[in-house]
């Protein structure tokens, strides 16, 4: 087995590696300590021909384990000591163009891809209103409810509202922040999705709060829907705009705008230059996704003639938000191995794990970008932010 890179590179945490035989190669020291099983001969050659796209599908395939520890614990090890030299051999512009590549009609289908899944298995592992982005832990021992609620606050007092403004959520999907803005701060809510299950979901949910005077939800492209308002906020959908439409969506915000308006965009950010999807999340996850680095994004609102008046970095959250959903989707596990296969549990998890030891490695955060025009209507410190009401 091609083993001399792990005795090279592994030294914090302890790994240790188990042939299909049952031999046994153990690498670095300390803590956390993780036994990896190899259950076919072919996995490791796999995994080291091309680590971005076959760690998981190999994962998916059954074709190695976690046996002591976990796979939280794994890829901790694995992206801690060698996620500089286990890079994918892709080329960088043909895999832009290829994630890029975000038309209307494409978008619709990859959003179907991800978003159209089964409600039930959201409703099991997300809060009891469905927010499916990172949650806001604004004091220790929250739960994800409390979280993601503070989320909500926080995206609120950036926004400003006023109780008789207009708002548009690009990308609202299950609706959850649309009604949070309209039953707290008594705004009129439009929310766009490309989701039919989203879009279903909230409709009635928005029915069903006696709030369908105040929020619609329509089944809308951003760049098909004409109309302006006081605020404009964004949740978690920028990563799905793609590399070649990042200034389209800048400029459409901007001509949505009203004059003195402020607009928010929340989206997972990479800490490296721009740097091509991951081929697993990409074939698997959300085909079409891209995650921009804080200098693209920057330069496309340069681009667009915006105005930044505020940018916060959010660290932890979103990996103490991925933990809690990975904990509330394994006690469901079973009832998903029965209806969905065990291959998609093992593709789910996977993308739950990557995703939190992403964050907690600071190769990911998430970026709040609060926006304008020249002549924004905002108080000159952020004292407004944080303090009480």
């Amino acid at each position: 087995m091609h083993l001399a890179l792990f005795d090279r590179y592994v030294q914090d945490g302890r790994l240790t590696i188990v042939e299909p035989s049952g031999r046994a190669h153990c690498f670095g020291s300390g803590t956390p300590e993780v036994t990896w099983s190899l259950r076919r001969p072919d996995a490791m050659r796999r995994i080291l021909r091309n680590p971005s796209l076959e760690l998981g599908e190999t994962y998916m395939a059954g074709a190695w384990d976690v046996t002591e520890g976990t796979l939280t614990d794994l890829l901790r090890v694995l992206r801690t000591n060698l996620s500089a030299v286990l890079r994918s051999p892709m080329l960088p512009a043909l895999s832009r163009l290829v994630t890029s590549w975000n038309r209307i009609r494409a978008s619709r289908r990859n959003v179907a891809h991800h978003y159209d899944l089964d409600e039930a298995m959201f409703r099991a592992f997300l809060d009891r209103d469905m927010h499916y982005s990172c949650a806001y832990f604004a004091r220790p021992g929250m739960t994800l409810e409390e979280a993601q609620q503070a989320k909500c606050e926080h995206v609120a007092r950036k926004l400003q509202p006023q109780s008789s403004d207009s708002v548009l959520d690009i990308g609202s999907g299950w609706g959850s922040l649309g009604l949070y803005l309209a039953a707290h701060h008594g705004v009129t809510v439009t929310g766009l999705t490309l989701s039919k299950e989203q879009h279903r979901v909230a409709a009635a949910e928005a029915i069903r709060r006696g709030l369908d005077n105040q929020v619609r939800f329509l089944l809308e492209d951003y760049r098909q829907h004409a109309a302006s308002y006081d605020r404009i906020v964004s949740v978690g959908m920028f990563e799905h705009v793609g590399r070649r439409f990042m200034t389209t969506f800048f400029k459409k915000v901007k001509e949505a705008l009203h004059t003195e308006g402020v607009a928010l965009l929340h989206s997972i950010a990479s800490t490296a230059p721009p740097t091509p999807t991951n081929s697993w999340i990409r074939r698997h996850i959300f085909p079409g996704g891209y995650i921009p680095s804080h200098s693209e994004v920057l330069a496309a609102v340069e681009r667009a003639g915006l105005v930044t008046t505020d940018l916060e970095v959010l660290r932890d959250h979103y990996a103490l938000t991925l933990a809690e959903w990975n904990k509330r989707f394994q006690a469901r596990r079973e009832v998903f191995a029965a209806s969905q296969g065990e291959a998609f549990c093992r593709m789910w998890e996977f993308y739950l794990v990557a995703s939190q030891t992403a964050f907690e490695c600071r190769d990911l955060v998430v970026m709040q970008l609060q926006l304008g025009h020249r002549g924004v209507a905002l108080p000159i410190t952020r004292d407004y932010l944080y303090s009480p009401n």
